[in-house]
């Protein structure tokens, strides 16, 4: 039994230690532009990496335009010769709820020739426009932030020019928050956006920049400075356990030092009213936090509010310790509101009790996000920019159609009602001074109705896959330097009423389905092409063969003149042969004559003594003398 008690214990440790590994800290990027190595701010050692590999522009020296702004020496900016649009690519970023910041930047000392008044858009959405004469201003108008759902595994954040002094970036971050943070309705979700308009800590006689971990930038309200105050050096500790009331619950997520202080009515102004001025025909989504921490006030019933929000009570009878459950406790109330005009207020007035009170304000734009492009067909024009060498004035960075504000300049965008996505269906960069070639990858433009080309100096070949873009009706690659010949694919193109070739050095015959679609009120143009044949008012073609056939013929020919190469190889070996013999024959003649003579004289010697010999002996021995 001991043994048993013993190895569930183990098996539980091993559980828990599991579940605690396995918990991935919140994903955190801050980006120091143009910063050549990483940086730690002070006093709390802040890491900044270096902004390498994510976008183009020119790093400059700068200095933070306020005190709100990360305390940075670099930053990037983006000459509209570059193109006017640019973008950071973040790849590698968790799915997930994430607060995006863009602190922007001073290349010069400001004027109003020079100030930079640029867009900013967050994966293909428009979310902020930079107001003349805010850098001058030392609050939340020196950067935007954002509360967006990533999903596809990466961050685009761009730059759009308006033609008034070039976009610089002081610094990025991009922080990884509860997925139900600022959960403000029905509405909220993956097609929502919401940026921060105005942040307020009420009672604060200065900014609380980053007074919490969170980095939440929590401006004091100076234009209220005479109000009555309370906290500013309290110690009083804060519940927020508990404490959270508005439209639609959300998780317990705000900082405690904001209800700190607090703001309080006076006897000779009992309302408290604040003023902030907004965008017009917009919804924004208003967070109130109070906690009651005046020491008059105990127990419930002795302090009760109305407020308003432009002349609408959205919340009556306001009773912070009954719907806190206690003094010292936070409660956050919010609701969304529709803004016809220009300004939006806040008005708090007490029923029981003499005064009203708040610790903090936040205002929130609802956006609703764009639908971006097909990502099949933004890679297809990214294929297009590499290979056609478009020039940087063109930009053709982030997606190609979103923000409709900045679609990219050459590119024509039609909405998908099918897919529910933007879709490229028109392609115009004629005379652009384009030098490069037409990729294969231009099929992906799946819904293209007309390109127009011409007037380049593209070369190459037209690809086949061009073919297969079944809903093109234009096409004009006339006046380049195409070569090679036209593909039969474009016979396939049953849609097609323009096409325009002349101006090439295309060669071989005209597919013939191309030739016969001038019978039914197509235009095409083939001038120009000398070796084009196969149509009337071009040159007649000869035989035609196949690239099959063609190849078998060259491949024919190369066998025949080997062999031929081979026997005419073996015929000179052997003539060699024969003369070298005949070279030899010759020089010993001379020796094998004298030879011959000798032997013959040495056989007639022998014969005539053998003769001599013979006689003798028949003649018997010879006489003595």
């Amino acid at each position: 039994m001991l043994r048993f008690h013993c190895f569930f214990l183990f098996l539980c440790f091993c559980v828990g230690l599991q579940l605690v590994c396995s918990r991935h800290d919140p994903y955190v990027m801050r980006i120091s532009c143009g910063a050549r190595d990483d940086v730690h701010t002070s006093p709390t050692k802040t890491l900044w990496y270096k902004d390498f590999a994510y976008t183009g522009g020119i790093p400059f020296n700068g200095t933070s335009p306020s005190f709100i702004a990360p305390q940075l020496t670099t930053l990037r900016y983006f000459p509209l010769s570059e193109g006017p649009e640019n973008c950071y690519n973040i790849k590698r970023v968790p799915h997930g709820h994430y607060s995006v910041r863009i602190f922007f930047g001073m290349v010069v000392e400001p004027s109003f020739d020079n100030e930079p008044l640029f867009d900013v858009s967050v994966e293909g959405t428009l979310v902020y426009t930079l107001p003349s004469g805010w850098s001058n201003h030392d609050d939340e108008q020196v950067f935007v932030e954002t509360l967006i759902f990533l999903d596809d595994g990466t961050a685009s954040l761009c730059f759009h020019s308006t033609g008034h002094g070039d976009p610089a970036i002081l610094a990025i971050e991009i922080l990884q928050v509860d997925d139900r943070a600022y959960h403000f309705g029905p509405d909220f979700g993956k097609g929502t956006i919401i940026r921060t308009v105005k942040r307020l800590s009420c009672g604060a006689q200065e900014s609380l920049f980053d007074a919490d971990y969170s980095g939440d930038h929590w401006g004091g309200d100076r234009f209220w400075s005479s109000i009555k105050t309370f906290g500013q050096n309290s110690d009083r500790r804060i519940s927020t356990k508990n404490s959270t009331k508005s439209t639609s619950k959300a998780p317990n997520f705000y900082p405690g030092s904001i209800y700190q202080t607090a703001l309080l009515s006076t006897d000779n102004e009992p309302e408290l009213t604040y003023t902030v001025d907004v965008d017009p025909n917009k919804k924004y989504s208003v967070w109130l936090h109070f906690a009651e921490i005046d020491p008059s006030v105990t127990s419930a019933g002795q302090r009760v509010m109305d407020i308003s929000i432009n002349g609408d009570t959205v919340f009556p009878d306001v009773d912070i310790v009954k719907m806190a459950g206690g003094v010292n406790s936070a409660l956050v109330l919010n609701t969304t509101v529709p803004i016809s005009g220009r300004t939006l207020t806040i008005t708090l007035q007490p029923k029981n009790g003499t005064h009203a009170i708040i610790s903090a304000i936040e205002i929130f734009e609802v956006i609703i996000a764009e639908s971006k492009t097909l990502l099949d067909e933004v890679r297809g024009l990214q294929s297009l920019k590499n290979a056609l060498g478009l020039p940087l004035r063109l930009g053709w960075n982030g997606d190609p159609c979103v923000p409709q504000q900045h679609p990219w300049s050459g590119a024509d965008c039609q909405f998908d009602k099918t897919s529910n996505k933007w879709v490229i269906d028109g392609i115009g960069l004629d005379n652009q001074g384009l030098r490069g070639f037409l990729p294969n990858e231009i099929s992906r433009l799946r819904h293209l109705q007309s390109i127009n080309l011409s007037g380049n100096s593209i070369h190459g070949p037209i690809p086949p896959a061009l073919g297969t873009v079944t809903s093109l009706e234009t096409l004009d690659l006339s006046y380049n330097f195409f070569n090679g010949s036209i593909p039969e694919s474009l016979g396939q193109l049953t849609s097609l009423r323009t096409l325009n070739l002349n101006g090439n050095s295309l060669s071989g015959r005209i597919p013939a389905a191309l030739g016969g679609r001038l019978l039914h009120r197509a235009k095409f143009n083939f001038t120009d092409n000398a070796g084009l044949c196969g149509i009337p008012g071009l040159p007649t073609c000869g035989t035609h063969l196949t690239v099959g056939a063609k190849i078998g013929i060259g491949l024919g020919a190369c066998v025949f003149v080997l062999l031929i190469a081979t026997c005419i190889t073996c015929w000179w070996k052997r003539r060699q042969n024969i003369l070298r013999v005949q070279r030899i024959a010759a020089r010993d003649a001379p020796y094998a004559k004298s030879r011959t003579q000798f032997n013959r004289d040495v056989q007639m010697a022998r014969s005539y003594s053998h003769e001599h010999t013979r006689t003798a002996a028949e003649n018997g021995p010879p006489l003595l003398t």
